[in-house]
């Protein structure tokens, strides 16, 4: 069986799914705002579909999008961490990080806080030698997380090959950020 990697940071506990999971992540799933940057708003029995495809790589690696929980009133607030893309990217194979949060903890800082554990596992536990973001090119907010994780911008924007073509969330920017840099900016 694979050992499940749960991480604890002074806030937050990324954790594998739960089934009381399901119907939070569901309502962050059906929010316009929270999915402003992605093709449409899913529905429940979607938004099931896609925690179960998670949950699934989780068990498999022990590592992936991990649930999110408040420490202090153990409240599921999204998803942040690990992924390894199965379609064409300019970056293929590659792990990225990425985020999904319900808007009321937005600005809390806690994609950040999350973030900085993910990439402490990414490149302690796991040992990347690299980790890729990307986003559409108007999400300032995700930019901005990738920014103050250290990721830098490759000036390298690419067509999301799962975002139809004549879509205005198609063109994304992509970010990246090393081991070296990331160790020289926590030692």
């Amino acid at each position: 069986m694979t050992n499940i990697i749960e991480i604890k940071t002074e806030r937050l506990l990324l954790r594998q799914w739960r089934k009381e999971d399901l119907s939070e992540f569901a309502l962050l799933n059906a929010d316009p705002l929270v999915m402003k940057y992605f093709p449409k708003v899913l529905s429940a029995e979607e938004s099931d579909v896609l925690a179960e495809k998670i949950i699934k790589l989780i068990s498999e690696r022990g590592w992936g999008f991990w649930a999110v929980e408040t420490i202090n009133t153990q409240s599921f607030i999204g998803f942040v961490g690990l992924h390894e893309p199965h379609y064409e990217l300019p970056v293929n194979p590659c792990v990225e990080i990425g985020w999904r949060l319900a808007r009321k903890y937005w600005g809390q800082g806690y994609a950040t806080e999350a973030g900085q554990a993910s990439l402490k596992c990414a490149f302690n536990d796991l040992e990347l030698d690299e980790v890729y973001s990307f986003a559409v090119v108007a999400n300032r907010k995700s930019r901005a997380v990738m920014e103050r994780l250290g990721l830098r911008d490759t000036m390298s924007n690419f067509e999301h090959p799962v975002i139809p073509e004549d879509s205005p969330l198609r063109e994304h920017v992509l970010y990246k950020i090393d081991k070296r840099s990331w160790v020289g900016n926590h030692e």
